[in-house]
């Protein structure tokens, strides 16, 4: 039903449109016809074709949003220009050029500046476009997000990106968002590239039919990251288990190998929930990513699985996005035309030779991800590790590996288009169809995907990202934070990192394998650890060295000791970060915090690149270069391995890691906080100098915060949280809710989970547990609350029973 209301006013012509269908405002310019379709009164698609050329609609890749019924819009004609508005967000469009411009309030978002079509003459992808936008900003206005970009840097202003390949170490998510309160998305999924400068912020895409857009309007952080989801999909549940600590090599070469890592912590009391089992479990090269346990050592992998099992542990495994010629989903595929025809990993056949052997080619080939078709095939070819309850999955080389690519690959089917169209959506589409089968198959074990790569939207299908094959150095440590920042401001919120970087070799002084007893890469190590802490999967994982603990050394050494007193440490925030976790799904918040997202009047945080929060009240402040040993540049990637001369050089005989030492790092604006570890206060908006040890990660607490914290156990689920403590940290008024739920299916989504909220009143000195709220099979009727004011040791113990009660602190 569409209802009609016009006024006329001053000679101009207003139009209110209150319709249950969605209302696309078309004006057509110089040739040009801009679309402008409101989905939301916070969210509006805008769209830009050449006039005489027939459109194709092809449905999204990334929204899975419709547009909002009954939405409030009104349509203005006068003079030079048109104006539709929601009860939100205004959008002009100039009757003279078609460019565009977002106001809300009066106030300028931003402007189109120019755009372009190009055509494209030749090819498959004849009658399309490259495709050019340009945007007008404020001179010194910070923007963020766009992808896992290795350059250090949080704002994206005065940059440079081709967007050309998703890549082992770098993701694009076509996501930007402003400071001034505006994100867009672009809805393009070829090569592109992004360019803000003196002339503008430019965004050129490689094939289009047209200019395709979303513009969100909300504050950055938070506000913005929730309508992407809202646009994309939300995020699910991980496991409660997954947020424990995982341990990984590449690689374990026989099930024995794994057993002794998982046995070993059970043994020693070193906290583990998972282990990795990566590549080549298959056999050789021409059977790559068989998807089952055909290798010699593997002929017993169902009792590798169950024995994890037995020792209340998870399995995580490899798989790829390529398979060898001699696998049964090779064959399919190849029969029906879904296989890539561009070389990928492994280059060789044989598996036991570097650099790779390329007179004996292995055959292996990338599958069309973007097929419906080839996703069914390659979920049949999965089958058999779902059947022996894998708990996990490894999907490694999503970007994918595509080695001397040649403009004629790009013309290659994929989809219902070609390479070229759809280069960068290959990991959201490679990650969608093991999501949706899982989910069909069952749901009583929540969808883990740990994946190399990304694109938008990929947050709804219980995917997260690591960085990729990073190498082990200082400079690739600092990278990390602002990358994961600004990939979890393109509404994104899953990411983590290697611990101690994939490439280690280069620390290998005293032989193969070496590198643990390194002093060098033992700072590094440790440091890097106490980043990964905060990240929503806490992994170890590299080549050219194991990264066991044990590796380190032995209980009552240093750096043994800094690694289990870091895992300990993640453990015991398990009640603060799963809750997080719930805070992630229902609210659409975020683990990963840029500053700017809580202090954005703070100018001091707009371009900070080695702080964050972890949730919304611990700041991460890591150290990002050595104190105890030295930086050394090394040469670390896939390809060139490492040189001994230089490692030699670079090594260092002795230090004494027990020794104090001091950082400076900078407290917010906005707030006042406790130093974690020695819970002195401080004022915000200033640098302070604090006393660090190697053990010790230095970290703040927010003034007006509420950290539950549980015993020491040795695998997530253990022990119930019936005896937690409770540390209150004063100054402001605060709140903490408690989630709990059954650990690991979807019940949650049906509604069977508690939540317990705390709160507490600054002026009386008042905690107040709440009632709890909900149910879930095993919750508990009775459990203790050991509560503690920061700074004091008196601790209060509460008994709690369900029902609200307060206590003077």
């Amino acid at each position: 039903m569409i209802k009609k209301m016009f006024a006329i006013m001053m000679g101009l012509i207003y139009v209110t449109v209150l319709s249950s269908a969605p209302i696309r405002h078309k004006m057509e310019v110089k040739g040009i016809t801009t679309q402008v379709t409101f989905y939301s009164p916070d969210i509006v698609r805008i769209v830009k074709y050449p006039t005489d050329v027939q459109k194709n609609e092809r449905k999204s890749l990334v929204v899975t949003m419709e547009p909002q019924d009954n939405l409030d819009i009104r349509v203005k004609e006068s003079g030079s220009k048109a104006t539709v508005s929601s009860t939100a967000l205004t959008v002009t469009i100039d009757k003279r050029t078609g460019l565009v411009q977002f106001l809300s309030k009066g106030k300028n978002l931003l402007k189109e500046k120019s755009y372009g079509f190009e055509p494209r003459t030749s090819g498959p992808d004849k009658g399309s476009f490259r495709t050019t936008i340009v945007y007008q900003l404020d001179k010194d206005e910070p923007i963020y997000g766009l992808g896992a970009i290795q350059d250090g840097k949080m704002n994206r202003r005065n940059s440079t990106h081709r967007m050309m390949e998703q890549s082992n170490l770098q993701d694009y998510q076509y996501v930007i968002q402003s400071l001034k309160g505006w994100g867009l998305f672009w809805d393009n999924y070829s090569r592109a590239d992004f360019i803000d400068n003196a002339d503008g912020m430019t965004f050129s895409a490689e094939v289009g039919d047209e200019i395709d857009y979303y513009f969100m309007l909300g504050n950055a952080g938070d506000e913005l990251n929730a309508q992407m989801r809202t646009l994309s999909g939300k995020v699910p549940m991980f496991p409660l288990w997954t947020f424990g600590y995982w341990q990984c090599r590449e690689r374990y070469k026989t099930p024995e190998e794994l057993l002794e890592v998982v046995h070993w912590h059970r043994a020693n009391g070193v906290p583990l929930d998972g282990i990795v089992q990566d590549w080549q479990y298959w056999g050789n090269n021409y059977l790559w990513n068989a998807m089952d346990f055909l290798g010699e050592p593997y002929h017993r992998g169902k009792e590798m699985v169950d024995e994890v099992h037995r020792q209340n542990a998870h399995l995580m495994i490899s798989i790829w996005a390529s398979f060898g010629p001699q696998t049964h989903a090779f064959k399919q595929l190849e029969e029906k035309g879904l296989l890539y025809d561009f070389e990928t990993w492994p280059q060789s056949g044989l598996s036991h030779i570097w650099p790779p052997r390329r007179d004996y080619p292995s055959g292996v080939r990338v599958y069309d991800a973007l097929s419906p078709e080839a996703r069914e095939i390659y979920w049949k070819s999965l089958q058999k590790l779902v059947d022996y309850n894998i708990d996990a999955w490894w999907m490694d080389s999503t970007d994918p590996d595509f080695f001397d690519a040649r403009d004629h690959h790009y013309d290659h089917s994929a989809g219902d288009g070609t390479w070229r169209r759809y280069r960068n959506a290959f990991p959201l589409a490679s990650v969608s169809g093991i999501h949706d089968n899982l989910r069909n198959h069952s749901s009583d074990k929540r969808v883990f995907i740990m994946t190399r790569s990304a694109f938008a939207g990929q947050q709804r299908y219980g995917a997260g990202l690591w960085s990729g094959d990073v190498g082990s150095s200082w400079d690739m440590l600092r990278k990390q934070i602002p990358l994961g920042l600004n990939y979890t401001m393109t509404g994104c919120p899953n990411f983590n990192t290697d611990i101690g970087g994939f490439f280690c070799g280069s620390y290998n002084t005293k032989g193969s394998g070496s590198a643990p007893r390194n002093l060098q890469f033992q700072e590094l190590y440790v440091r890097w650890m106490q980043y990964a802490l905060f990240c929503p999967v806490f992994r170890s994982h590299g080549a050219d060295a194991p990264r066991e603990i044990y590796q380190f050394g032995k209980k009552g050494e240093p750096t043994f000791d800094a690694i289990e007193k870091t895992i300990r440490l993640r453990y015991r925030l398990l009640p603060y970060l799963y809750s997080t976790a719930w805070q992630v799904t229902d609210k659409d918040e975020s683990y990963l915090r840029a500053l700017v997202y809580d202090f954005p009047k703070d100018k001091r945080v707009w371009n900070m690149n080695d702080e964050f929060l972890f949730g919304r009240s611990i700041l991460a402040t890591p150290i990002v270069a050595p104190q105890y040993t030295e930086e050394k540049v090394v040469r670390e990637d896939a390809m060139s391995g490492w040189d001994k001369k230089e490692a030699k050089e670079s090594s260092i005989q002795a230090v004494d890691f027990t020794q104090s030492k001091t950082t400076t790092k900078y407290l917010p604006k906005g707030a006042n906080w406790y130093d974690f570890w020695t819970e002195k206060y401080y004022r915000g908006g200033q640098d302070v100098t604090i006393e660090t040890t190697f053990d010790q990660g230095p970290m703040f607490v927010r003034a007006g915060s509420i950290i539950p914290m549980a015993p020491v156990m040795q695998y997530a689920e253990e022990k119930k949280w019936d005896n937690l403590d409770i540390i209150v940290y004063p100054g402001a008024d605060a709140t903490f809710t408690l989630y709990e739920d059954e650990g690991d299916n979807y019940n949650y989504e049906k509604g069977e989970y508690t939540t317990i909220t705390f709160t507490w009143n600054e002026a009386k000195k008042q905690l107040t547990i709440g009632e709890c709220q909900g149910q879930f099979k095993g919750m508990l009727s009775q459990r203790k609350f050991n509560v503690r004011i920061a700074g004091q040791k008196d601790v209060k113990t509460m008994e709690y029973n369900g029902k609200e009660m307060s206590k003077v602190l």
